[in-house]
């Protein structure tokens, strides 16, 4: 390995964070002298070292990202490949603890110089390895478990906007979630932001199984890049070799995406569509088909965020992202929307793993609120209103007060028997067009409405209290 060793002194270029070295091509049958994705180290005359990775070969020409940006670098540095690429560590010693976008502890804890380290950035997994994904993972949030079940190994994204609380929602899953293992990757977080989804993890007590990798907006941009693959990297491990069921949390892609154009721009690539470049849907697949339900092992699932810019879904980043995903929960005006967000694998479990009464509750309950929905623009535009109509408003209101809070948190059972109260306290039995074996066993008759019409916009009294014990209930 004597050649690993060997430095090289032809600079040829320094754009931005970008360094251009000349490198001898290999002779015919002699192994390459450097590999895309190794390791560099670039050393100063006066001792300085700077860390970089291999981003382009072209035959004699090898362009490396450092890390730490080219500021000082001048051309007469000289470059030593590593012989491999990225690394990070892997043991039991890494749970609870901080590591940053070039995967050094950040959080003042032990040294872990000594302990195993793994390459990142490998392939997906064979597909005789996988199993079909028949679990469900809980999440104690009624608008997923209920209506768009998160499932073992599924790869999901949530598409938002800025100024969504899509990063408090993310640290609420990643605290609820019935996982063993949960793996944060943070991509241009602001400290704030950072620091929120550490302390939600310590204050919850869960900071103990969780392993946080975080790339700060002020940091390398490089490091963006290497966040989702370290993090995958010690999810994969996890599953395969200890057989836990590992949640993987990213936030947010789309900085991710930036992260690629910006480099990619810099290389003088040219770009595909609105600036990015044309292999956008490869490296992002590569990054979600590390989800996996393993034959012998555990299992990864991946939970992301997507901001989509000017909450524009036809956007280069969550256009191919729902190509790859199985499905996408909508955030948007503080509420998962319950039409724009889908689980492709939630037919997998809802009956299955869950109560016999699911999926009906699920489908009668989304069609009460798109009726509801109807009705609420037919008040809107000073339409008269029939009694049913308002029997929606009803259930629209307490819908989105009981489920659609993000601030709610129920276990799938409690959800689905407040379903039903929900539906009892609006509609009649004979008004839910649900299996009768269903309605028999499972609906509170006592809080169903009489059976002549419903006052429009009012309640007698006595039901409207009733109907606030259902609710503190």
């Amino acid at each position: 390995m004597t050649r690993e060793l060997v430095r090289y002194s032809r600079i040829l270029s320094i754009v931005g964070d970008i360094l251009q070295v000349q490198v001898p091509e290999p002779a015919a049958g002699e192994e390459a002298v450097v590999r895309l994705k190794d390791l560099a180290v670039i050393e100063e005359a006066d001792g300085r070292k700077s860390l970089a990775q291999v981003i382009n070969i072209a035959r004699d020409r090898v362009s490396l990202q450092i890390f730490t940006g080219t500021k000082g670098v001048s051309t007469g540095a000289t470059v030593t490949f590593l012989g491999h690429p990225m690394q990070t560590t892997y043991s039991p010693n890494i749970l609870g603890r901080v590591f940053s976008g070039a995967g050094e502890p950040m959080d003042s804890g032990p040294d872990l110089s000594m302990d195993p380290k793994v390459d990142i950035g490998g392939p997906s997994v064979n597909p005789v390895e996988r199993v079909v994904p028949t679990k469900m993972i809980r999440t104690d949030v009624p608008m997923i478990d209920v209506f768009n079940c998160l499932v073992e190994s599924q790869k999901i994204p949530i598409f938002s906007v800025s100024g969504e609380p899509y990063n408090p929602f993310l640290a609420r899953i990643g605290i609820q979630a019935d996982a063993d293992i949960v793996v944060f990757g943070g991509l241009g977080l602001i400290f704030d932001d950072y620091y929120t989804f550490r302390k939600t993890f310590e204050d919850a007590g869960v900071f103990s199984r969780t392993v946080m990798f975080v790339n700060q907006a002020s940091d390398p941009i490089v490091e963006r890049l290497l966040v989702p693959d370290m993090a995958l990297a010690v999810a994969e491990r996890f599953a395969v070799e200890e057989g836990k069921r590992v949640l993987v949390l990213l936030t947010d892609m789309t900085a991710y995406a930036d992260a690629l154009k910006e480099i990619g721009i810099s290389m003088e690539r040219v770009p595909s569509n609105r600036g990015y470049m044309g292999d956008l849907y490869s490296q992002l697949a590569r990054r979600y088909e590390k989800a996996c339900d393993y034959a012998k092992g555990g299992s990864v699932t991946i939970l992301t965020v997507t901001t989509m810019p000017g909450n524009d879904v036809t956007h280069p980043v969550p256009d191919n992202t729902g190509y790859i995903t199985e499905g996408q929960f909508y955030l948007h005006s503080g509420v998962i929307d319950p039409f724009g967000s889908l689980s492709r694998l939630k037919q997998n479990v809802i009956g299955k793993v869950t109560r016999e009464d699911h999926g009906q509750i699920m489908n009668t309950m989304i069609r009460f609120y798109s009726e509801g929905q109807d009705a609420a623009q037919k008040q809107a535009m000073a339409f008269d209103l029939s009694d049913y109509d308002h029997q929606l408003l009803k259930f629209n209101r307490l819908f989105r007060e009981r489920f659609m809070n993000l601030e709610v948190s129920l276990p799938l059972e409690d959800a689905l028997d407040l379903g039903w109260r929900t539906l009892a306290e609006c509609f009649r039995p004979e008004q839910l067009l649900m299996k009768q074996g269903l309605i028999d066993k499972y609906f509170p008759k006592e809080l169903a409405p009489p059976a002549e019409a419903v006052e429009a916009g009012s309640e007698p009294e006595e039901r409207r209290g009733r109907h606030g014990e259902a609710a503190a209930q």
